[in-house]
């Protein structure tokens, strides 16, 4: 393999990032939070004569964090010593603060490392993390707030018709407020999927404890099989205690920068299936330590959102549940590149056939979209 020897040594020569806002086909809302526009940062590092791509759902000014205190890091590191780097952009962000806009810049650095190195050994990027399996279960994951009945059911229905055997919509409108518009949805999904696709609902922390029992308790006949944030997800209490009282698995964890965070939710009890989002953590290097905390705790992780940014690692992850096939990211991802999967009967199997991630950004038809 040509690539194997010139890799040998080979420095990161240039790391460049641009930004582009996308926006949405309609209206879209959770529980707790309204938008119209979706904004993902881009980053590509070289190095030998290759480039690897990576990118993070956030704020342009992630993209300011890349160019002003990460790119100078990691120009001139070796691209083949990722964990070393990744050490290194999180020591950079000590004084502006890792949480938050920092992880998210760390994380599409580290995704377009990842694809950088496994582009200059000719390796599919699962192969090169280590495969544990062929393929990852995907959930559908849209269903928003905004949505009126007749779009709802075209949404569920078309995953329904891929063969896809669990979906997820949004609840908790308005912070909670309007419950029985909630419970209405919840059984109109049920209705359009039928009883053998499982329905999960996210409530994104609109609710309160008590009020996120009683609104499961109501809907007990849907059989409701995952329950998404029902509380903050830095309400640990609160999440351990709907978990005690309600029968679907709860899950939170999406916004989780560091392995604190999964420690103190895994060792709280807080979550019977620990979501890790890797454009959030600080990429594929911290997913897979994220995944190693859950699995000390005997628990599953599920990959939140941007499923073409997750679905090698996800391949590399023992103890994978599934992967988020959200729209809006699924929506982006498709437009921005080629190479992107097919989640027909419920599963999405990472491309073997070409190194790196197997995607080939588009630059001419996203160029209008950009905004840095």
């Amino acid at each position: 393999m040509p690539g194997v020897t010139a890799c040998v040594d080979t420095p990161v020569d240039e790391v460049r990032v641009t930004a582009y806002t996308v926006p949405t086909g309609s209206p879209e809302a959770d529980g707790t939070i309204a938008w119209d526009s979706t904004t993902l940062v881009l980053v590509e590092a070289s190095a030998g004569g290759v480039t690897g791509t990576g990118w993070t759902y956030a704020a342009k000014a992630a993209a300011t964090l890349v160019e002003e205190l990460l790119a100078p890091v990691v120009t001139g590191s070796d691209a083949l010593d990722i964990s070393g780097t990744s050490q290194a952009m999180i020591r950079a962000l000590r004084n502006a603060g890792r949480a938050g806009m920092g992880s998210y810049a760390v994380g599409a650095v580290d995704v377009a490392l990842w694809d950088l190195k496994a582009r200059l050994l000719e390796l599919p990027l699962h192969r090169l993390l280590g495969a544990a399996r062929a393929s990852v279960p995907v959930y559908g994951s849209g269903g928003f707030t905004t949505y009126d009945d007749e779009q709802l059911a075209g949404q569920l229905g078309g995953w329904v018709e891929q063969g896809i055997p669990r979906v997820k919509i949004k609840i908790g409108e308005s912070w909670g407020t309007n419950t029985q518009r909630d419970l209405h949805r919840m059984r109109q999904a049920r209705l359009v999927v039928g009883e053998d696709v499982e329905l999960f609902v996210d409530a994104n922390g609109g609710y309160r404890a008590k009020q996120a029992i009683r609104v499961m308790q109501e809907a007990d006949e849907l059989d409701v099989r995952w329950f998404e944030e029902p509380v903050s997800s830095d309400d640990l209490e609160g999440l351990r205690e709907v978990r005690q009282a309600v029968s679907a698995d709860v899950t939170a964890g999406e916004y989780g920068n560091d392995l604190y965070y999964f420690r103190r939710m895994c060792q709280a009890g807080a979550v019977d299936c620990l979501q890790v989002d890797l454009s959030r953590c600080g990429g594929i290097t911290e997913w897979l330590r994220a995944a190693a905390v859950a699995a000390s705790f005997g628990l599953e992780v599920s990959a939140h959102c941007g499923p073409h940014l997750h679905v090698h690692a996800a391949a590399a992850t023992p103890n994978l549940r599934h992967v988020e096939w959200f729209h809006d990211h699924v929506r982006i991802e498709s437009m921005f590149f080629d190479g992107t999967l097919d989640p027909s009967g419920g599963s999405i199997s990472p491309d073997s056939s070409s190194p790196g991630t197997g995607l080939t950004l588009r630059r001419q038809d996203v160029e209008r979209y950009r905004v840095r």
